[in-house]
């Protein structure tokens, strides 16, 4: 019974050695594991230290480039509106000089087609608003400045007599050159169309003359000055004074053929001035918007003829006592490729009143024009312009014209 006491005793010695031995292990396997956790938590740690480090530094470094270079965005940007605002400056300055080279291009392009300089264009504006100050006609209708025009002249509306002696007193005259010759009636063919006496003939043509419109698209072309219509002229014969432009002229047609008893509407605006360029658009504007609610067959754009650089030319014709400047007739055609489906019974219109003019006064019309452009005479059948006198004629002149003319457009 002993010996099994003793053994149980070893064995449970042996036991305790053996779980005390697998405890120190354990401890010392804890421990190790633990160390080197720790040792990784250290590393870990420190890497994430030095790293932190590393972005803190770099964070550093670099923030302050990138305040600079925000702030270097910003100075651009700041620069780039300033530049901006100034080449908006500029361009807008520079379109403003464009803009004012191109009219006074515009004004000297006025200027070469009247042949006067851009200082003359300032002179008509100071003449217009010394005009404009004066404002003596603000308040008057047209028919009354109409009536004041007559009352100048101091005379009575004396129409024209037939049967009077006629001839032609031009001082050096200018040989009428022509391409055609119908019934008696000259015509300088400008174009490439070959006339043929249909197309020329008037018979067939029926005229509406209930109503007759007159305007002019050069409404300040003038004459030479004269003891009776003393006036100063600005540049190449031009005023804006309509009593002593073909404004005038206009009024005195006028006056005659209401005496015929026509209904005559005379519009005096203002097509050529301040600028000469677009002349023609303008009047176009102003007839179109007669012609709304006015129906004519017979518009009459009445210019001042001018030969070039000889401003001393004076077509006159002689009829009885009166001294007469010499008429002519210019009829446009669709030979500039615009539409003008009216051109033939323009030409034909003119052709018959000349035709009458030269059986009754000869010599009072030279020979007609036919061109190609078409001068806004594509709105009736009977429209043309009257070129009354040049540039050497006196406004008197003109004036007497007026009364021959009635009476042939009276007639026909």
């Amino acid at each position: 019974m002993f010996n099994v006491a003793v053994i149980r005793l070893k064995d449970l010695i042996r036991f305790i050695f053996l779980g005390i031995g697998i405890l120190i292990i354990i401890f010392l396997c804890k421990k190790s594991f633990n160390k080197k956790n720790i040792e990784k938590i250290n590393i870990v740690q420190k890497i994430s230290l030095n790293l932190g480090e590393y972005v803190k530094q770099a964070v550093n470094t670099e923030l302050p480039k990138i305040k600079n270079e925000t702030k270097e965005m910003e100075e651009i940007d700041n620069s780039e509106n300033k530049e901006n605002k100034l080449l908006n400056a500029i361009i807008g300055l520079e379109l403003g000089v464009v803009n004012a080279k191109e009219k006074v291009v515009e004004n000297i392009q006025a200027s070469k087609e009247v042949g006067q300089s851009t200082d003359n264009e300032q002179k008509l504006e100071k003449e217009a608003d010394e005009k404009k100050r004066e404002n003596k006609n603000d308040n008057k209708t047209e028919e009354e400045t109409d009536n004041e025009t007559e009352n100048e002249e101091g005379l009575e509306v004396e129409l024209a007599k037939e049967n009077l002696k006629t001839e032609v007193i031009t001082k050096n005259p200018i040989a009428d050159a022509y391409t055609k010759k119908y019934k008696g009636v000259k015509i300088k063919n400008e174009t490439s169309y070959d006339l043929s006496d249909e197309d020329l003939n008037p018979e067939k043509l029926k005229i509406d003359k209930s109503n007759i419109i007159i305007f002019h698209t050069h409404t300040c072309e003038s004459y030479t000055s004269s003891k009776k219509y003393t006036y100063t002229p600005t540049g190449n014969f031009r005023t804006t004074d309509l009593k002593y432009s073909v404004a005038r002229v206009g009024d005195e047609l006028t006056k005659y053929l209401k005496k015929y008893n026509f209904n005559v509407i005379h519009n005096k605006t203002y097509h050529d001035y301040p600028s000469y360029n677009g002349s023609y658009s303008r009047s176009l504007a102003s007839v179109s918007n007669i012609l709304k609610n006015t129906k004519a067959d017979i518009i009459i754009d009445l210019h001042r003829d001018a030969i070039g650089s000889y401003s001393g030319y004076a077509p006159t014709v002689k009829i009885g006592d009166d001294e007469c400047a010499q008429i002519m007739f210019v009829i446009g055609t669709d030979g500039g490729n615009l539409k003008h489906p009216n051109w033939k019974s323009n030409l034909q219109f003119a052709i018959k009143l000349q035709e009458k003019a030269n059986k009754e006064y000869p010599g009072l019309f030279k020979p007609i024009i036919l061109r190609n452009s078409r001068y806004n005479q594509h709105l009736s059948k009977a429209a043309c312009i009257v070129e009354v006198g040049s540039t050497g004629n006196k406004l008197e002149q003109c004036l007497k014209s007026m009364k021959y003319l009635a009476k042939i457009i009276d007639e026909i």
